[in-house]
């Protein structure tokens, strides 16, 4: 009840916003991951036509955040985040009809595209929207993503059950949708005439800002770390009990714990104050989060039946819960200070160059886990992907430690204010 009174306390842009944001998730999770197998099973492409086709979507969306945010700034973020969902109809559109290559890459292109004119723009409303509240509403945010992100892959399961293109022509439906609504629902904010320059002299403005960049590059571990949740920790867990099943009790470990503990710790640590220090305790649990499997990684032989399994499985759902609690605690005043580097007028490419920086930063981190991974499975120490992130997780804690007592932690751009429970 507590999370519906905080809703309902949020102008009607944020509100809307949420359900978008639950919108989008279950739209994009319901088709995503079961996209590889399509291409390798029912269309018969090689591992490398199907990797070149994630990695351009991928490409596509994490390579022009800084477009879409430049255009919330000069464009107005309404009209932003209704064309990337209108693009993201047609890209996904393009997955259920395509079979031929040309097709299935513009589909990537298209779909990646749209979220990087989306994500940005959201963001930037969000912040714009919140009204002293930006740590709140961020909280709910992840909230509402993480509760599409738990339906998404239930539905796209179901969906499955008759065939790709209807899971495809699902999720594209379900962009649709939210296109039409943000077109009749989503208040357009009055857009002040921009008074900047050129945009490459906005991006300059941006990348100058060192205390920014700095900040930026000291976040990589929390979404390098994050990304586990999807790829080490689920495999720790398949290892742990020999089912491949155990990788959905990760992914429901941290999707419980976001839904009923986001706001309650977002709360209670705000009224707290300082920023900073919240973020580096929450990088400091992110690393912590590694350890509990570390300790147990690379014990002989399967489990000896069921009990055993769950007995194993304990220490990989420890380090979940303890990641995503260390998300909670870090994320939304990570997304609360970084319009607080800049001026108003670019809130926008300020959300888009950090996610740049973090995209590709995950992506590098990404790569790093999985080589330790092959590492550490052939004959080497199991420990070693494990100790990696942990090192991940400590390195970001104590880059925000180290700003924060240079004092280049800026204050959020309006005072804080104890939310009423």
């Amino acid at each position: 009840m507590n999370t519906w009174h905080e809703i309902r306390r949020f102008p009607l842009a944020v509100q809307v916003l949420l359900v978008n944001q639950f919108g989008v998730n279950v739209g994009f999770y319901l088709l995503i991951p079961y996209l590889a197998t399509h291409l390798t099973e029912n269309l018969g492409m090689s591992a490398a036509v199907v990797g070149a086709v994630l990695g351009v979507r991928t490409l596509s969306q994490q390579g022009l955040f800084v477009v879409g945010g430049s255009a919330a700034d000069r464009l107005g973020a309404r009209g932003v985040i209704v064309a990337g969902c209108a693009l993201r109809t047609l890209g996904f559109g393009l997955f259920a009809f395509g079979d031929d290559l040309v097709v299935l890459l513009a589909a990537s292109v298209l779909s990646g595209f749209a979220g990087a004119l989306f994500n940005p723009a959201v963001r930037a409303y969000i912040a714009q929207e919140a009204d002293g509240r930006k740590a709140e509403a961020f909280a709910l945010f992840n909230v509402f993503a993480a509760a599409g992100a738990l339906v998404g892959p239930l539905l796209g399961s179901a969906l499955l059950l008759v065939d790709f293109r209807t899971s495809a022509l699902t999720a594209a439906g379900i962009f649709a949708v939210l296109t039409v609504a943000q077109v009749l629902v989503l208040p357009a904010r009055t857009k002040e005439p921009y008074d900047g320059g050129s945009v490459p002299a906005d991006w300059r403005e941006v990348l100058g800002n060192r205390p920014f960049l700095a900040f930026a590059l000291a976040m990589v571990g929390l979404f390098t770390l994050e990304s586990q949740l999807y790829l080490l920790l689920p495999d720790g867990a398949r290892q742990a009990t020999g089912w491949d099943g155990a990788a959905g009790l990760v992914l429901l470990v941290g999707t419980l714990a976001h839904l009923t503990l986001q706001l309650r710790v977002t709360r209670a640590l705000k009224r707290r104050g300082q920023r900073g220090r919240w973020i580096v305790t929450g990088l400091g649990l992110t690393a912590v989060a590694f350890v509990p499997p570390a300790l147990t990684a690379g014990g002989s032989g399967g489990p000896d039946g069921v009990v055993d399994g769950l007995l194993r499985v304990l220490p990989v759902l420890a380090g979940a819960l303890l990641l995503s609690l260390g998300v909670m605690v870090a994320q939304p005043f990570v997304m609360e200070l970084i319009p607080a580097y800049g001026r108003p007028g670019l809130t926008g490419t300020y959300f888009g160059v950090f996610y740049v920086v973090s995209g590709v930063a995950a992506a590098v981190g990404n790569t790093v886990v999985g080589w330790a991974m092959d590492a550490g499975g052939r004959a080497g120490p199991a420990w070693l992907p494990w100790v990696c992130c942990a090192l991940f997780g400590l390195v970001s804690a104590l880059g925000v430690a180290w700003l924060r007592r240079l004092g280049s932690l800026p204050a959020p751009s309006e005072p804080a204010v104890p939310a009423t429970v």
